[in-house]
């Protein structure tokens, strides 16, 4: 049975007058900082137009802006997912399965935040999501979503790497595919012990799976109510 708080939300940290969890300030400093850093050293972003080419839906720019709002964009989805999962927790979470989901909470917003102050004045708006179709009330069925999240979340970087021109930003996303990948592994854990990196999640050949942009966006849609222009995105 669906809880009955409606799932609307949008990833700002804001769902249907849920606040935003006290996440550490010195988290965020870390994270704003690490973008600053990469602007002033002069990693200008390209030019991320407000106009879409089409006249529908929100533009990610061109170049390694578009490649970084894509980012953005799951990061939110993420945050957004595990911010109602900690606020609702499911029927019996017990406290181990709770400090881990608080963690990935923490990281995803932390990855977040980073982009956003990476992207400055190019990041998009926060996006609106829309988890009307998850029962939050069951473990089952949240372990569930959240590991499809997180298998996501690795085949999109993954995917998305070879698009990035600016080797400081291909570093980062390095770094915060491996930490999705944690996700993914101990989300797999609580749901079959043991399981942690199954075939579902690597190939006979011990590599993740990669997906494009478009497919990631097409499996994304679901829970993303704004509309996005992916026209620019590479494929």
């Amino acid at each position: 049975m669906f809880i009955r708080k409606t799932r609307t939300a949008t990833s700002n940290g804001q769902q249907e007058g849920i606040a935003m969890p006290n996440v550490h300030r010195r988290t965020f400093l870390k994270y704003a900082g690490m973008g600053t850093a990469i602007l002033s050293a002069g990693a200008a972003l390209n030019s991320c137009s407000k106009d879409n080419t089409d006249g529908s839906g929100v533009s990610l720019g061109s170049g390694d802006t578009s490649v970084l709002n894509y980012a953005y964009a799951l990061e939110q989805l993420e945050a957004a997912f595990y911010i109602q999962v900690i606020a609702t927790p499911y029927a019996g979470m017990s406290t181990a399965e709770g400090i881990i989901l608080t963690d990935i909470r923490n990281h995803e917003i932390a990855h977040r935040e980073f982009f956003k102050a990476a992207l400055g004045a190019n990041a998009i708006a926060s996006l609106e999501v829309n988890f009307t179709s998850i029962d939050f009330t069951s473990r089952d069925k949240v372990l569930a979503t959240a590991m499809a999240f997180e298998d996501l979340g690795v085949s999109a970087y993954n995917g998305a790497g070879q698009y990035i021109t600016l080797p400081a930003y291909l570093g980062f996303a390095g770094k915060i595919v491996s930490v999705e990948a944690r996700h993914a592994a101990v989300i797999r854990d609580l749901i079959t012990a043991g399981s942690f990196a199954d075939s579902t999640a690597v190939d006979a050949q011990g590599l993740d799976k990669a997906r494009s942009p478009l497919d990631v966006f097409g499996i994304a849609s679901t829970y993303i109510k704004t509309q996005i222009n992916v026209n620019t995105l590479p494929h």
